[in-house]
């Protein structure tokens, strides 16, 4: 019966958009930092490095009960002269409510690890390529745009399907903000209420299953899309010709078939 209750349906909704919303901001983070960690300038190195260094080393559940509290370390939010006259500020409290510090915990998080997925990526495109896109006049934003990037996606796309995936079952760890409208938490007190909770967790266990076997099958097809021409299987065609070859019909040496 529960396994169709309101609640838990809304907090289906709600586990979804706190996941894709955390990934795109992780991913737009990750790939600014990715680039950054390439980049010459020691400062741009530096600064991705300390973000990486950070944000890896401290639990996720730590962060997210800091983002949590954070409009009582800054009730306000302004902007004007440092030590100075303040020109516009913001109630910090209406600004980072509980879903968008969810949001930009889990993000923050999930940006350092993905930026090190992104990075390898980046760095397993051959430099010839890019050395050839320069010689065409090509600008290094456009090289990086048309040339790096749909290359390294090949290699980036199957870690970043998994933390997709991790990240959806990190969703659970949101009411330390606290986020009290995700599926975890509905259950929880629905379990609470009526004494029940094995059934609950069941009930739990039951709908992420579901959406981590949607999001598995989402990711077969876009690795598959993102790997065409690097199969492993080869195409029909060579299939076909190695199945020829091994008939022994035709001859190994190709060049006794071209006429004199």
């Amino acid at each position: 019966m529960y396994l169709r209750d309101v609640k838990v349906i809304e907090g289906i909704g709600y586990t979804l958009l706190l996941t894709v919303c955390s990934m795109v901001l992780g991913t737009i983070l990750a790939l600014v930092m990715a680039i950054m960690r390439t980049a010459a300038n020691p400062v741009l190195r530096g600064v991705s490095w300390a973000y990486i260094f950070v944000f890896r080393g401290i639990p996720v559940y730590t962060q997210l009960i800091f983002w949590g509290l954070v409009a009582v370390l800054y009730p306000v939010i302004g902007l004007g002269i440092p030590f100075g006259p303040q020109f516009v500020s913001f109630n910090t409290s209406a600004i980072i409510g509980a879903f968008a510090a969810a949001v930009i915990g889990l993000g923050l998080n999930e940006g350092a690890y993905l930026a090190e997925i992104i990075r390898s990526g980046l760095e397993s495109v051959d430099s010839g390529q890019a050395e050839a896109a320069r010689a065409l006049g090509m600008k290094p934003s456009l090289i990086l745009r048309r040339i790096v990037i749909p290359q390294a996606m090949r290699v980036i796309i199957p870690p970043l399907g998994n933390e997709t995936i991790g990240m959806l079952k990190t969703t659970s760890l949101v009411l330390a903000v606290p986020f009290t409208l995700d599926l975890q938490f509905a259950t929880n007190n629905i379990a609470n209420r009526i004494y029940a909770p094995i059934p609950l967790l069941i009930v739990a266990a039951f709908w992420y299953l579901v959406m981590t076997s949607v999001l598995m099958v989402g990711q077969h097809y876009v690795e598959a899309y993102y790997g065409r021409g690097f199969s492993t299987g080869g195409s029909k065609r060579s299939k076909r010709q190695a199945a020829i070859n091994a008939a022994g019909t035709t001859t190994t040496d190709p060049s006794m078939e071209v006429e004199q």
